[in-house]
C-alpha cells in the first residue's frame, strides 16, 4: 500500500477516501496556506463529499493517476475539502464558480492564489479532453504558466471575483412595505413553473425542493388556494410513485435525472429525508389521506434503521454507487444496490413475479426511459416504480385489491431480504448539527401528529446527543461536526438555526422546557455572532475564521432552506412562545432586508415567504393548562392533528406556570379543571374547558 498523505489523520469520510491518493493532499488550514506562500505556488482546491458520484469518478480517473498526481504535486499545493464538513469554505468558492461559469456543482475544482483568491474554476474535469471539456493535465499546465507569467492578471481576476461575491451578497434596496402581494406572486411563480402532468417544477433533472412545498401548503392555508394544494398533492404522489422513492427500504433518493421521477441519482441525503418526511406529514394533516402518513412513517423507519447512531445522532448520507460483485470490490456502479434484472426477480418471487413485475414496471430489457441513461448503466436493469395502480393490477389478474396488496407486500419483503445481502452502499457516518436539527424536527412533528412514542424518543435522543457532544453550555460554543468521538469545526448559521428549530419543534411535541430554554440560549448566541445589526438578516459565518474571505448572506432556499430563512422563522416562533417582542422586531427587519429580492423573485425564497406570512398574520398562541388527563389529551389532539402552520403550542401544569419561560406564565390561572386558552394579536379569547369548545375556537 502506498504511503498516506496528510488526510490520513482527518475524520471526514470524504477526506479519508483520498488519504492514499498519490496526490499530496492537505486539509484546509494554515499548514497548506503557509506552504503555498513559502513555495510561491498557487493552490488547487478540490471540494466534494463522500457520496458524490462524479467525485468518485474524478478520483479514479485523475487523482489516482500517478503521472497526473506527480504534476499536481510539482505545480500546486493541493487541498481537499469536504463540503458538508466545511460549508463555509464551499459557499465562498461555489459563489466564485457560479460567477465565473454561470453554474456550479461537485466535484468543484478551484484554482486559488496563495492568499486564497479564486482565479479559475470548474466542476468535473476528465484526465484528457472529452465531453467538450479540457483535460486536467493540460489545464493545470496552462494555469501554472499563467501563474508564472501573468501574475498581476491572476491576482486582479481573483480580487474582482471576490468583489463580485461581496456585492452579490449585499441586500438589495428594501421594498416600501411587506404585503400579501409578495406571497401571491410567489405562489404564481411556482404555478408558472409547475409540471401539470408529472408534478414538480421544471423539466429535468428534477429536485424535490421541500421548502417550496412548505410554502405552497401555507399559501393554500392562508388564501384557500386550491391550486397550490393540488400542485403539492400531485408532486408528492408522483415522487412517491416513481423511482425517486425506495419502494423496498423507504427513503428518497437525491433527485431524478428525468422528468418522470423514474431514474434517480441514487444517493440518499439526511436533509432530504428530514424535510420530505415533514412535507408528507403536513399533506396528511391537510388531506387526511393515509397514504401520505404511511410515506412519512416509511421515511422515518428508514432513518431509524439505517441512518441512526446507537447513541442517538443521525448520519449524513448513503452513496449512490456500490460494489457490483464482492469479488471485485473496486468495481462500483451507480445504483447497483437498488436495481434488478427481471431474471433475478423471477427467480426470487416465483409465480408472484408476474404480478410484481406488472405493478412495478419490470421488463427484460430494463425500464429506464429513453434518454435517461446516457452511459448505459441500466441496460437490462430495472428501477422499481409504480407503473400501474392497485386497481389496474387487480383487474388484470382478476384478484381483489386486498389480495394484490398482500402479494405485493410479501414480494417487497422477499426482495428487501435479498437486497440486504448485496454489498451495502458506503455510508457517510459523520453527524452534522445542522442536518440533525432538521431530522429532530421531523421526528418531533411526527410524534405530535401520530402520538407514537418511538418517534418522540428518537427526537429526544438525537437532541440530547447534539447537546451532549457538540455544545458546551459553559463556553456557549456550538460545533458543526462529530465523528468517531471527535467534535470539531465552529458552527455556522445553519447549525444554530436548524438545530434551534429542531429544539422548538421538540418542545412543542414533548413540552419539556429544557429544549425551549436551549433554543432560546442558542438563538441568543446566534444573534450575537451572526446578526447584521446595520441592515438586518444573518451572515452565514461568524467572521472569526480569517480564511473565509467573504461573509455571505445566503437567501436562496434550494434543496435545503437557508440559515437566514430558518433563523427568521425561529425568532418569530420564539417571540410568540416567550413574548420577546425584540425578536419579532429583529425578524421583521430581517425579512425587510430581503424584501427587494422578494418583490422580484419570491420563487427563489420560499422559506422567507413562510416567515413573511407569519409576520403579516400573527400566530395563534394556544395553551393547554392541566395535567395528563383525558381532557388534556383530547384537547391536544384537536390542536396537533390540524394543519395550522401559524400556531405555537404550550402545554403546562398551572402549578408550574409561574416559573415557565413561555407566555403562559402571564395568562394561566389556577383551576382544578383542564383549561385551554387561545390568544391572537395580543388578545385572548375566553378560556374553554372542553375539546369541542376548543375546536370551535380554532375553526373561528
Amino acid at each position: 500500500m502506498p504511503n498516506p498523505n496528510k488526510l490520513i489523520n482527518e475524520k471526514s469520510p470524504y477526506l479519508i477516501q483520498h488519504a492514499y491518493n498519490p496526490v499530496e493532499w492537505y486539509p484546509w488550514g494554515d499548514e497548506a496556506f503557509q506552504k503555498a506562500r513559502d513555495e510561491d505556488k498557487p493552490i488547487f482546491l478540490s471540494i466534494g463529499y463522500s457520496t458524490c458520484y462524479w467525485c468518485h469518478v474524478m478520483e479514479r480517473e485523475v487523482f489516482e493517476n500517478e503521472h497526473i498526481a506527480k504534476e499536481m504535486n510539482k505545480l500546486f499545493v493541493n487541498i481537499k475539502v469536504d463540503r458538508e464538513e466545511r460549508p463555509d469554505v464551499d459557499r465562498v468558492y461555489m459563489s466564485a464558480l457560479q460567477a465565473m461559469t454561470g453554474s456550479g456543482g461537485w466535484p468543484m475544482s478551484m484554482f486559488l492564489t496563495s492568499d486564497l483568491k479564486p482565479f479559475y474554476g470548474a466542476t468535473y474535469v476528465p484526465p484528457t479532453s472529452k465531453y467538450g471539456l479540457p483535460g486536467f493535465e493540460d489545464l493545470i499546465h496552462q494555469l501554472a504558466v499563467g501563474w508564472k507569467t501573468r501574475r498581476d492578471e491572476v491576482n486582479e481576476s481573483g480580487e474582482n471575483i471576490l468583489k463580485h461575491i461581496r456585492e452579490a451578497s449585499q441586500n438589495i434596496a428594501a421594498a416600501s412595505e411587506l404585503n400579501n402581494e409578495m406571497l401571491l406572486k410567489g405562489a404564481q411563480q411556482f404555478k408558472n413553473g409547475f409540471d401539470d402532468e408529472y408534478g414538480g417544477f421544471g423539466e429535468s433533472p428534477k429536485f424535490p425542493r421541500p421548502p417550496g412545498i412548505n410554502f405552497l401548503l401555507r399559501a393554500y392555508y392562508r388564501f384557500d388556494d386550491s391550486e397550490s394544494l393540488q400542485m403539492v398533492i400531485r408532486t408528492l404522489l408522483q415522487m412517491a410513485k416513481g423511482g425517486l422513492y425506495d419502494h423496498l427500504g423507504g427513503g428518497f433518493h437525491r433527485y431524478s435525472v428525468d422528468r418522470y421521477w423514474r431514474v434517480p441519482h441514487f444517493e440518499k441525503m439526511l436533509y432530504d429525508q428530514a424535510q420530505l418526511a415533514v412535507n408528507y406529514l403536513e399533506a396528511y394533516q391537510v388531506t387526511g389521506d393515509k397514504y401520505f402518513g404511511d410515506i412519512t412513517r416509511d421515511v422515518l423507519g428508514y432513518v431509524s434503521r439505517v441512518m441512526t447512531h446507537p447513541e442517538g445522532g443521525f448520519f449524513s448520507a448513503e452513496d449512490a454507487e456500490s460494489v457490483i460483485d464482492p469479488a471485485e470490490p473496486h468495481e462500483k456502479e451507480e445504483g447497483a444496490f437498488y436495481v434488478w434484472s427481471k431474471s433475478e426477480i423471477d427467480t426470487l418471487l416465483g409465480e408472484d413475479a408476474e404480478i410484481f413485475n406488472y405493478f412495478y414496471g419490470v421488463n427484460a430489457h430494463g425500464n429506464a426511459p429513453q434518454g435517461s441513461d446516457p452511459h448505459s448503466v441500466f441496460v437490462e436493469k430495472n428501477i422499481l416504480y409504480k407503473a400501474h395502480s392497485l386497481s389496474e393490477t387487480s383487474n388484470k389478474f382478476e384478484r381483489s385489491t386486498d389480495q394484490i396488496n398482500e402479494i405485493l407486500e410479501d414480494c417487497r419483503k422477499s426482495l428487501f431480504i435479498a437486497r440486504e445481502k448485496r454489498p451495502l452502499p458506503h455510508k457517510d457516518d459523520k453527524i452534522l448539527t445542522s442536518w440533525n436539527g432538521l431530522m429532530i424536527s421531523a421526528f418531533a412533528k411526527a410524534y405530535a401528529v401520530f402520538n407514537e412514542p418511538a418517534q418522540l424518543e428518537k427526537a429526544q435522543k438525537a437532541a440530547d446527543f447534539i447537546l451532549g457532544n457538540l455544545y458546551n453550555s459553559t463556553e456557549k460554543k456550538l460545533l458543526h461536526r462529530w465523528r468517531d468521538g471527535e467534535a470539531k469545526i465552529d458552527a455556522t448559521l445553519e447549525d444554530f438555526s436548524f438545530f434551534s428549530q429542531g429544539l422548538i419543534d421538540l418542545y412543542e411535541a414533548s413540552f419539556d422546557e429544557k429544549y425551549l430554554k436551549h433554543a432560546v440560549e442558542l438563538s441568543e448566541i446566534m444573534i450575537n455572532d451572526f446578526y447584521d445589526e446595520t441592515e438586518g438578516g444573518f451572515f452565514d459565518t461568524s467572521g472569526k475564521d480569517t480564511s473565509i474571505l467573504v461573509r455571505t448572506k445566503e437567501d436562496y432556499d434550494s434543496a435545503e432552506p437557508t440559515g437566514n430563512s430558518v433563523a427568521i422563522n425561529n425568532l418569530l416562533r420564539l417571540s410568540a412562545l416567550t413574548d420577546n417582542t425584540a425578536w419579532y422586531d429583529m425578524a421583521y427587519k430581517s425579512v425587510l432586508a430581503f424584501s427587494g429580492k422578494l418583490e422580484r423573485m419570491p420563487y427563489a425564497m420560499p422559506q422567507i415567504l413562510v416567515a413573511l406570512d407569519s409576520l403579516l398574520h400573527k400566530p395563534k398562541q394556544i395553551i393547554i393548562a392541566g395535567g395528563n388527563d383525558e381532557t388534556a389529551y383530547r384537547m391536544l389532539r384537536e390542536v396537533q392533528n390540524r394543519f395550522m402552520p401559524d400556531k405555537v403550542v404550550v402545554k403546562i401544569d398551572p402549578a408550574d406556570a409561574a416559573d415557565s419561560i413561555t407566555f403562559a406564565s402571564k395568562i394561566v390561572q389556577s383551576s382544578p379543571e383542564t383549561t385551554a386558552y387561545v390568544c391572537e394579536n395580543f388578545a385572548c379569547k375566553l378560556p374553554v374547558k372542553t375539546p369541542g369548545e376548543l375546536a370551535k375556537l380554532l375553526e373561528g
